[in-house]
Formats: structure tokens, sequence, C-alpha cells
């Protein structure tokens, strides 16, 4: 068997224009690493190159240098698929996921289990986009029509007076037992400010929150978590942590209550299960997230979610931000994301024109 490969990639748009604190994206272009036998080319695997603009380590000018590089060694068979690409992690993602699938013949299903017969579901949170006031309150009302009972609001962006407005609203409305609300601040705060912010989060009984202060600041970041009246989620502190003993020391010495699971930013699966078991030691909680990809990378990391038999509500809701998203079986309802196998996918993107 002769592996080969070939990439595709196409532009995204989204439904509507997605804030984040690093800018405001209208379109994403992705890129796919497709895999494939060279005896039976029409059997292929399909990886996505998870690249999350102005976050991920590979958001940088020689990402496709270094993509089309690796296809090149692995088409003169000189590219150790067991040698993990620490500095190119949605390379690595998009490797080890087309590998899998070319593994299972290019049928998409990476871990067979009651999720992928349509039998059971894996339970989201309803993330809340920036936006003015009024547009936030708008997504908060579809959420909770939609049957939503874990809110996830990003904060620090603008006056935070207003978003603990909406927060405290929100808390009037429904109980703690009734409504989860995780909050996200990606690093909008300042160690100063983080201590009275909060203890303001505190009285409204907030779930956790994900990355007050910007990574990097591991003293201060050990600080909050140590002392801080809200549990604290680590998520862009991950990035770049290699080899599993970074993990490790980073997780002892922070000891935050939870860390977020990024498979796209953080190198792959494997790179995830690594943090897993490192936060088995030290008794810290996690969940899943997805980072704006496609159905083909949402796919590989909600097959896998599912058999973590974690019971939380993980963040896997991003395959619904685009217009164009590739046809697929998978599908929400409500606060549920489902995998129908009656639906089939359209790879037309991947099959058209492949050399």
């Amino acid at each position: 068997m002769m592996i080969k490969a070939t990439t595709r990639y196409s532009k995204f748009l989204f439904q509507r224009p997605a804030v984040t604190s690093r800018g405001t994206y209208k379109k994403k272009t992705v890129h796919f690493l497709l895999l494939y036998d060279d005896s039976n080319p029409g059997v292929f695997g399909v990886g996505e190159c998870s690249v999350f603009p102005g976050l991920s380590m590979d958001d940088v000018d020689g990402f496709k240098n270094k993509l089309n590089k690796v296809v090149e060694l692995i088409n003169q068979e000189k590219f150790n698929m067991k040698v993990p690409l620490h500095n190119w992690p949605s390379i690595n993602f998009a490797i080890e996921t087309a590998s899998k699938d070319l593994q299972q013949n290019g049928n998409k299903i990476f871990y067979p289990s009651e999720f992928t017969k349509g039998n059971d579901a894996i339970t989201i949170n309803g993330l809340i986009w920036m936006g003015s006031e009024a547009e936030i309150k708008e997504q908060i009302k579809q959420k909770l029509n939609d049957g939503f009972t874990c809110i996830k609001m990003k904060i620090g962006s603008g006056d935070f007076n207003e978003e603990y407005e909406i927060l405290s609203t929100l808390r009037n409305q429904f109980k703690s037992s009734e409504l989860e609300i995780r909050v996200d601040a990606n690093g909008a705060f300042s160690f100063s400010e983080a201590t009275d912010i909060l203890n303001q989060l505190a009285e409204l009984e907030i779930h956790s929150i994900e990355q007050p202060i910007l990574p990097s600041q591991l003293e201060k970041m050990a600080v909050l978590c140590e002392n801080s009246p809200v549990p604290v989620a680590l998520d862009e502190e991950l990035i770049g942590k290699y080899p599993y003993e970074n993990k490790r020391r980073l997780l002892e010495l922070i000891q935050p209550q939870y860390i977020v699971l990024k498979p796209g930013l953080l190198g792959g699966i494997k790179s995830c299960v690594e943090w897993i078991d490192a936060a088995s030691e030290f008794n810290i909680g996690w969940w899943i997230t997805s980072t704006l990809e496609t159905n083909i990378g949402l796919n590989a990391i909600a097959q896998w979610t599912y058999t973590l038999g974690k019971q939380s509500h993980h963040g896997l809701s991003t395959g619904a931000l685009f217009k164009n998203n590739i046809d697929s079986p998978l599908a929400l309802n409500g606060e549920k994301l489902y995998y129908f196998p009656d639906k089939k996918w359209d790879l037309s993107l991947f099959i058209s024109n492949r050399k």
C-alpha cells in the first residue's frame, strides 16, 4: 500500500459575521488534506486543517508552504506520520484524521458507536457570539427557545457593566439548576481587573470562566485559580504545550478547575488525550470544543467526544456557522448534536478534479 496525498481548499461563508476578540470574520478559507492508496485512488481519507485566524500557532505566512511540503514528502514516501508536527497543530490534526478516515475506507466513521448509529446524541452548549447588546440578547433568546440548558457567552469585548446586566437578567430568569451559564473572556482582563470581575460573576452563580487573563502569566493565573470564587478553565493557555511532561507541569503549576480541549488548536485527538490523562492526575475537569471547523473536522471531533462518555455540555455547535458547509449526516436539534447515518456526505469538493 503506497499512500499518496493532495490538498483541497475552499472558502466558507458565515451565516452571520463571527465577531471575536481577534476581529470579525465573514468567511474562512479552509485547507483539507486528502490521503489515498495509489492502487485504489477512488478511496480516500479527508482531514481538515483547522486554522483559527489570529489564534492558531500555524496561522502564519509559511502555512501553505509547510502543507505543500508535507504532501510532497508523503508522495515521496519520506514522511513519518508517527512523528507529530508540534509547530503545525492544524496540519497534524488533518494528518491524524485523514489517516484514520483512509483506514476506514473513507466512510467518515472514525469511532463506531451509538452516536454514529443514530441512536444517541451529544449535548452541547449554546454559544453566544459577541455583538451589540441587542444582538447578544437576541442570540440568547433564540438559544433558550431552542431548549438549551447551557449558555456560553463571550465577555470582555465591550462594556463589562452591560455584559453583567445581560447575565444578571438571565440568572434572574433561570436558577443555576435550570440554566448553566459559562463565560469566555479570551484573556480580555488584566490581573487586577479579573479579581473584581470574578467576585461579581460569583454572585450570578456562573459555572466557569474561560481564560480570564492572557496566557503565559503562569503565576498570576495560578493565584486566580486558587482564589477565584468562580471556577477557571484554561483555553488559550494550552496552545503550544508539548510534549506530555510540559502539559502535566503546566496543570500542576496552575491547578485550574477545568481545561477546554480543542483538537484543531492543540495538535489533534492524541494530543488532547494526553491533556485528559494529565488533568485526571490533578482532578481537573474538562470538555471538548470545536474551533470553526466545517463538518469534516467537526465530524471527527464529535465522534471521538462521544466515546469519552463525558456527561458535560461540549462546545460542538460550530458546524452550523457556515452557509455553504459540506453536507453531512451531522445535524443539530436544540442542544443535541446527532449523526444520522441515512444522510449522505457531499464529497464533490474532494472528488472533482482530484489528481
